[in-house]
């Protein structure tokens, strides 16, 4: 049903039956998470940040927090939304773990801040399409009208 390549298992479609993944727009962020390159920079961004033997990346913590925040989580605990669904998260980290985590991180704020903006940055440069602010132009440079 999956195979795990970087941060998050890619899913591949099963006509035997069985039951639905019922946090799709999930997949589709994991999918936009890999295809930007994010999971690999912003890993290799915060590598200084992650201890010695640690299970969990930090850059995947920070991600499924996100991701969390992004199917409606408000809180922290919400997290336990997304460690249900091993088989389109992978391996979440517990509620300590993503506690140690942030305090880690927040600890060096002023470092860690630019780091993740650097490595926010570079996914969106390999996006295609408009880049945020930018006014989109048709073949002939002018520019498009949107509706």
């Amino acid at each position: 049903m999956k195979k795990t390549t970087g941060f998050y298992p890619r899913l591949r479609v099963d006509s035997r039956g069985g039951s639905a993944v019922g946090q799709a727009g999930g997949v589709l962020l994991t999918s936009t998470i890999r295809a930007a390159g994010l999971d690999a920079g912003l890993s290799e961004a915060l590598a200084r940040w992650r201890p010695v033997g640690a299970v969990h990346d930090p850059a995947k913590v920070l991600l499924d927090l996100a991701i969390t925040l992004a199917l409606g989580g408000d809180t922290c605990s919400d997290l336990a939304v997304v460690r249900a669904e091993p088989a389109v998260f992978g391996q979440v980290a517990s509620d300590p773990t993503l506690s140690r985590t942030i305090a880690r991180l927040a600890g060096d704020v002023d470092k860690v801040l630019p780091v993740i903006d650097r490595a926010r940055a570079a996914a969106l440069g390999r996006g295609s399409g408009p880049r945020p602010g930018s006014t989109p132009r048709t073949t002939t440079g002018t520019p498009a009208t949107l509706w």
